[in-house]
């Protein structure tokens, strides 16, 4: 196998623990439409897909006022519940020394993760971010991160998505790439380790064994 050069990661949930934050903003918006409809385990599912698709599975005419709704509250409280995994600064400063191409692949809109980087004393180690706005289709269709790699002029062989959801597995398998699941993810490891990713992260810090040992 090729040595990894490339290291891709999804954002919230990954490397920012945004989990309360999002939780919050659909326990709001929601309640606030459908008293009473929707507990915290029925909002678990909604971490990954990007806001229309969740908000049209939930009520198609009423989607965009919904998601007005959720990014106005979003946006308001976002510093308040978002901060970084243990471990994510100092781990991405080790890869960055080590000379990998990194960057964030993302379902959420670049504003928005322009706004969770600026929490993070290592926003400025990406090489190039992908969001929402800069493609067609979100994870897990692979364009997104085939963009990512046209960018960093990097191939599939050399390349590992990192992420927390269905959606950058699924993604990373339909790009081509290896994929690492995190075992913090907000719907448990058992869920991760179902999605059949090449590796589990216990801590983000693994990543730093994972790249030194995968040699061609």
């Amino acid at each position: 196998m090729a040595k990894i050069t490339t290291l891709l990661f999804d954002f919230d949930g990954t490397l920012l623990d945004t989990n309360e934050l999002i939780i919050q903003t659909f326990q709001t918006v929601l309640n606030a439409h459908y008293p009473g409809k929707y507990e915290r385990e029925d909002i678990l599912p909604f971490l990954g897909p990007t806001l229309r698709e969740t908000f049209e599975s939930i009520d198609p005419d009423k989607a965009d006022e919904l998601i007005d709704e959720y990014r106005t509250w979003n946006f308001a409280n976002h510093d308040a519940f978002a901060t970084e995994f243990d471990g994510v600064s100092e781990t991405l400063q080790q890869l960055k020394n080590a000379g990998f191409k990194m960057a964030i692949v993302s379902t959420k809109r670049n504003e928005m993760i322009m706004k969770g980087l600026q929490l993070m004393p290592v926003g400025n180690l990406f090489d190039t971010i992908v969001g929402l706005d800069d493609v067609t289709h979100a994870k897990p269709h692979p364009e997104p991160l085939l963009l990512a790699m046209e960018r960093l002029k990097s191939t599939p062989e050399e390349t590992l998505m990192i992420g927390d959801n269905l959606h950058d597995i699924v993604g990373g398998k339909n790009a081509g790439v290896r994929t690492a699941g995190v075992a913090w993810s907000a719907k448990g490891e058992k869920f991760i380790q179902e999605l059949e990713p090449d590796f589990v992260l216990q801590h983000i810090s693994d990543l730093l064994s994972i790249t030194a040992g995968v040699e061609a």
